[in-house]
């Protein structure tokens, strides 16, 4: 006997067809809102729709009933106020200009949620700062971050992650609309200290690839991760970002989980790079976007306009921007930031 999902929620709809939007679209109508799964391709989207699954990102996770797959934007959109974004970082921007040309009284009620992480790398701004220029309208954003990967939560596995908005109301709706006993969704008003989280740590990520790459070892992992959170707290002090937002799921957490699992991306990407491959093999090789890549510039940027020194994202820039040798990449970090005396600078 077929038995029917208790909507729980109102109607949302997710942006983005990628691993992590179809994992948190999966998420959402488990726990019982009517969510509408959007994204560019129309070929693509159709596949989705044909079967119930997105065997291309997420294989093995098959679509709840209450998950409708649509390629056109305005039926997407229709009928709901609210949107969750999960698209790299270089789109984000395109999206939001997207949602700038529908009705300003649209626009005015919108309940706006991202899992997107990353600064935008040609202004340095984080996506709540695209948000507040291009919709100001929009009083209710969130962002959904913390230690996740795509594939377990589609499996329906254990997962913590942190809701973070400046309107606690906005931040808790979002939180329950994706709670279920497995999954467990923590708010926080510090948008700042976890977008930066969600920022960094794909950047490090990539220095903890290197590192295990060249065999140097589980000490130097630790350390690099350790020194890693120091500096990424550096530079999310610098922007306003709260201390104790680092110690938590979205920055020692997400740093922990991207540095030493190989299901991330941007650490298979340093460890591709030790192997002696270029960056543009290896991302072909893996075959998704690698956000840590981007965030190397975007972030050491960040960091040069700040004046905030953070040693390990200037040598991993070195490795992905400039060609450098990981080897000597990670030497000089080894010798010199993780040497003896290093521990309070």
């Amino acid at each position: 006997m077929m038995t029917t999902t208790l909507l729980a929620h109102p109607p949302i709809t997710v942006i983005g067809a990628g691993s992590w939007g179809t994992a948190l679209a999966i998420q959402l109508a488990r726990a019982g809102s009517e969510v509408t799964l959007w994204g560019r391709n129309p070929k693509f989207m159709q596949q989705l729709a044909h079967a119930r699954c997105n065997e291309r990102y997420l294989p093995g996770a098959q679509f709840p009933t209450n998950l409708t797959i649509e390629a056109n934007w305005d039926k997407a959109i229709r009928g709901t106020n609210r949107l969750l974004v999960s698209v790299p970082s270089h789109a984000f921007r395109a999206v939001l200009e997207d949602l700038k040309r529908e009705p300003e009284a649209w626009r005015a009620c919108l309940e706006l949620a991202w899992a997107t992480k990353g600064f935008e790398l040609s202004t340095g701004l984080l996506p709540h700062q695209l948000v507040m220029s291009l919709l100001p309208e929009c009083g209710n954003y969130a962002v959904v971050s913390g230690p996740t990967f795509a594939l377990e939560v589609g499996a329906g596995l254990p997962t913590a992650i942190t809701v973070a908005a400046a309107n606690d109301g906005w931040a808790t709706h979002m939180a329950n609309a994706l709670r279920t006993k497995t999954f467990i969704a923590y708010t926080s008003e510090d948008i700042v200290g976890v977008e930066i989280g969600g920022a960094v740590k794909n950047a490090l990520a990539i220095g903890a690839g290197l590192s295990d790459g060249l065999g140097f070892g589980a000490n130097a992992r630790i350390a690099l991760i350790n020194r890693g959170l120091r500096e990424l707290s550096r530079l999310g002090l610098a922007m306003g970002a709260r201390q104790e937002t680092f110690v938590g799921l979205a920055g020692m957490g997400d740093l922990v989980l991207t540095c030493t699992d190989n299901q991330s991306r941007n650490r298979r990407m340093g460890l591709a790079l030790a192997s002696g491959r270029s960056v543009e093999e290896a991302a072909e090789e893996i075959g998704q976007v690698v956000e840590g890549v981007g965030a190397a510039s975007a972030v050491y940027e960040q960091a040069q306009r700040l004046n905030v020194r953070m040693p390990i994202i200037e040598q991993i820039y070195r490795v992905v921007v400039e060609g450098v040798n990981p080897r000597d990449a990670v030497e000089v970090l080894l010798n010199r930031e993780l040497g003896a005396g290093a521990e309070h600078g």
